[in-house]
């Protein structure tokens, strides 16, 4: 049994090593290609060549679409097919790196076929993982310009009451801004650029909203264009409203992150419990068996 792992083990590894070796050179525009949380990103031509013969993309056309909107909301509307092709590939090599892992295991343990097993859900687990990952991640990124944007709206409020244009008020919240790594600062930043490089402030504060991808932005944008051009106490009137409902809605997203955070500590509170009462009731079962 332990050598029909160990051929099995051998196959993989010759499969990968032809298929690197097919692949040699052939994508390293797309292996240099900047995207976080990639891991595998050295390691994925062999993948790579795999979904271009078998020609994945397009056979599951939904698939790709659903993930490439979840890396558009993540990294930027600009983001191009070559990078859903790359986490796809990123999720394959995994899925076989871990196939061969667990034939190593099942070799080493004398052809226990456990080993091959807990390779196998591994393989399944690991990609649901990624994915569940990457539409963590694009929740919490929906949540923080939740929880920022009234913030910003009462900024901007404030310095238009005092005189500024719309956006003088944009840019002076954004020079001010000391971190900009909050991806609400990111988009507002592409949007100031944009602006200076010829764009009209319209187009620049839709690919704004476009960007963010929030229906609370998209309401925030549309009630700026509507009222940018008054200025003044008529421009702080007109969206004071929207700025009591972008503040309901910071509250409930902050009560839903509380909740998130009480169910989380829910497990270690129980293990901690368990393992008090272990402590605390061990010596008395063993003066009561005394």
């Amino acid at each position: 049994m332990a050598v029909g792992y160990g051929a099995f083990f051998i196959v993989l590894s010759a499969i990968w090593g032809c298929l690197f070796y097919l692949s040699k050179g052939r994508y390293k525009k797309l292996t240099g290609l900047k995207m976080d949380g990639l891991r595998l990103q050295k390691a994925a031509p062999p993948m790579l060549f795999m979904l271009e013969t078998l020609k994945v993309v397009r056979r599951f056309p939904m698939v790709v679409f659903k993930l490439g909107r979840l890396l558009r909301r993540l990294h930027g509307e600009r983001i191009g097919g070559e990078l859903v092709t790359l986490f796809l590939a990123e999720i394959f090599s995994y899925m076989y790196l871990l196939l061969m892992a667990g034939c190593l295991l099942s070799l080493l343990m004398e052809g226990d076929p456990s080993g091959i097993v807990i390779g196998c859900i591994l393989s399944i687990l690991l990609p649901i993982g990624l994915i569940g990952d990457l539409r963590g991640k694009v929740r919490q990124r929906e949540q923080e310009i939740i929880i920022e944007l009234p913030e910003l709206l009462n900024k901007i409020m404030l310095l238009v009451g005092a005189g500024e244009t719309v956006q003088q008020a944009f840019k002076h919240c954004l020079s001010h801004r000391k971190d900009i790594s909050h991806p609400l600062y990111q988009e507002l930043a592409k949007m100031m650029a944009e602006c200076e490089g010829g764009y009209s402030f319209g187009q620049a504060l839709e690919g704004f909203s476009r960007r963010c991808g929030i229906q609370e932005v998209a309401s925030f944008s549309t009630a700026v264009m509507l009222n940018y051009r008054r200025g003044g106490s008529d421009f702080t009137l007109a969206l004071r409203e929207l700025s009591r409902s972008l503040w309901e809605k910071r509250k409930s997203v902050s009560r839903t992150r509380g909740e998130q955070a009480s169910s989380k500590l829910l497990l270690p509170m129980l293990l901690l419990f368990i393992v008090v009462l272990v402590l605390v009731g061990t010596p008395a079962f063993m003066i009561m068996s005394f």
